[in-house]
Order: C-alpha cells, then structure tokens, then sequence
C-alpha cells in the first residue's frame, strides 16, 4: 500500500523554519523537527527527503512570506525616503521585541554559508540581492522626486544599508541593545540625507 500523508506540508514547513530559525541548521536535530511537526521519522523523510530538503523549503518559504512580502509592503504604501527610513526602525522594533534573539533568519543562514550547500548559498545571494535592488531602487526613485539628493550614489548606498541590515541584525542578538542599534538606523538615514 502506497504511503499517504497525514498532515499539512505548508504547516510542516512553517513548523521546521521556526526550529531552524531558532537553533539553526547545524543546531537543530531530526528530533527536534519530528517534535515540532508532529509526524513520525519515517513521515519526514517520505514527504521531504530528510533535514536539507526540509532546511531548503523552510529557507524558500521564510524568504518569500517574510524578507520579500516585507520589502514590497514597504515599496507599495510609503514614498521611497520614508520606505527606506521605515525599514531601519522596523528592523530595531522587532530586535527590541524578539525575546528568543532569534535575528533574520537569512541573515543567520548566511553566517552558517561555510556548511551549507551550493542551493542554500544560491538563496541567501539571492535574497541579499533582493534587498539591495530594492534599496537601489527607493534611492533612484527618491531622487526623481527630489526626497534623496543627486550626490547619493544609488549602488554604492545599497549596498552600505545592506551592510547597515545585516549589522543590526547579527548584533541585537545579544551584542547591542536599543540605543547602539538606534545610532546603526540613523547611520542608514544619514547615507540618504
């Protein structure tokens, strides 16, 4: 008799990136993942291939519903100053208020890059080329609009408030609190200014 699953693989998926998202690939055992799902060992490996595959769809589905649909939410409701400046203090708000220090999970997955796959690096390149685009794009546009000076050079900026993303991110783990990470955000506001 053919297998057949017994429980939603969208839940599943969002079950795993929550492990994976706080104990990281290297940290988070089968165990861990067959506990938080709900499913036997066998089911795992039926309906995923085992913890790569599941680290992958866990990776894909994080990137899309939170890094992508955040940025395009931004894009879509502020004027492209504002979009960017609302970004940063976002970023501080939800570091401020994440009692498990879990961070971004790209961010988290890129420092792990040494011991990841060709597929995972690919993502997380991806995802930082996705954030930079759009802060390369905010820029241009504020420019049009006379919100961002013509002095602001559109790549180089993008990828400094890149830099400024992934640095208030690895930090409020642990290393700065509110007020070192609110000087990070201004730093970004000043780079447009």
């Amino acid at each position: 008799m053919p297998w057949e699953k017994s429980f939603d693989m969208t839940e599943a998926v969002e079950r795993a990136l929550q492990v994976f998202w706080e104990k990281s690939y290297t940290g988070t055992s089968i165990s861990d993942l067959t506990s938080a799902i709900g499913i036997k060992r066998g089911s795992l490996y039926n309906a995923f291939e085992g913890k790569q595959d599941l680290f992958v769809k866990s990776l894909l589905k994080y990137d899309r519903e939170y890094r992508s649909a955040g940025l395009i939410q931004l894009e879509s409701n502020y004027e492209p100053r504002d979009a960017i400046c609302t970004l940063f203090e976002t970023l501080v708000s939800q570091s401020i208020s994440d009692g498990h220090k879990k961070g971004c999970f790209l961010v988290n997955t890129a420092l792990e890059l040494p011991s990841h796959t060709k597929e995972v690096s690919a993502i997380v390149r991806s995802g930082f080329q996705d954030i930079e685009n759009f802060f390369e794009r905010l820029i241009k546009r504020g420019q049009k609009k006379s919100e961002i000076p013509k002095s602001v050079d559109p790549h180089n900026t993008a990828k400094a408030l890149l830099g400024l993303v992934v640095a208030i991110r690895v930090l409020a783990r642990g290393a700065y609190g509110e007020p070192e990470l609110l000087i990070i955000a201004q730093q970004a506001k000043r780079l447009i200014s």
